[in-house]
């Protein structure tokens, strides 16, 4: 197996894993043809086909596919044998049996709910089935299984589904069952309350606070500083007097000694 094509079916199986649920073991429906072209190029399905999609499968087929195998004759005995070793599924045609082709298209019906693969080489059949979303395609091409890439009508889907404007009805329904489970059920008039997000602080109270003018337009700082001055010239002259008492005193004292 080449690792080119590895890597493209494992791109393609994460598509269909994420967008439209796909688990294991994965069911793969099978026509006459695909079986036939398997017998012609020696491809072992059972084998080949778990390691291809990277899990567990199921091959599977209807009555109707094994009943138009066996309506053809000799001619696809051998791919009748290799159909009739797979699970049968049932289908609405147990009374009025259609074709192999048309008998697959109703399976995969309503959007696929059972998750099926469809394995043909029936070219007018893969054009119908990439007509429906969610419907991965098999097909032989060269002695080698192939993955189709997702069609279209797949792609939209998903694209549709991941931006919340389409959602099945039935996970509309379990999500109103769960709400009601967990008493988030509102009532249609109540309005829901806006919560509050935590802010940072006021950028007013971060300003810086402004110094208070006095009437005069000076500032308390400046007058402060003027009193404090008052008072040093106060003590100075205060320490003065004595000093020139004393000078008075010794020029009193020398001139009576003089005399």
């Amino acid at each position: 197996m080449g690792l080119r094509r590895q890597k493209h079916a494992k791109k393609n199986m994460g598509f269909y894993r994420h967008g439209f649920q796909f688990r294991e073991p994965f069911q793969v429906l099978l026509d006459g043809t695909f079986c036939q072209a398997a017998l012609r190029n020696k491809i072992q399905i059972r084998e080949q086909l778990p390691g291809y999609l990277g899990g567990d499968t199921e091959l599977c087929t209807t009555r109707c596919v094994l009943k138009e195998l066996e309506s053809l004759g000799k001619a696809l005995y051998g791919a009748k044998f290799i159909a009739q070793s797979f699970q049968v599924r049932n289908c609405s045609h147990r009374k009025d049996p259609v074709s192999g082709s048309a008998c697959l298209l109703s399976m995969i019906e309503e959007g696929n709910p059972h998750h099926f693969f469809i394995a043909t080489q029936d070219q007018d059949l893969a054009n119908k089935v990439k007509r429906k979303a969610g419907v991965p395609l098999l097909f032989i091409i060269q002695n080698t299984m192939v993955l189709d890439k997702p069609s279209p009508k797949s792609l939209a889907c998903v694209q549709k589904l991941q931006t919340n404007e389409l959602v099945p009805e039935h996970q509309k329904q379990s999500i109103v069952q769960l709400k009601e489970k967990e008493g988030l059920a509102r009532q249609e008039g109540e309005k829901r309350r806006k919560r509050k997000r935590a802010g940072g602080p006021n950028p007013l109270s971060c300003l810086k606070k402004k110094k208070k003018k006095t009437q005069e337009g000076q500032e308390p700082s400046a007058e402060k500083k003027k009193r404090r001055k008052r008072k040093r010239n106060r003590v100075k002259a205060e320490a003065m007097q004595p000093v020139q008492k004393n000078e008075e005193e010794e020029i009193h004292l020398c001139k009576q000694c003089r005399t």
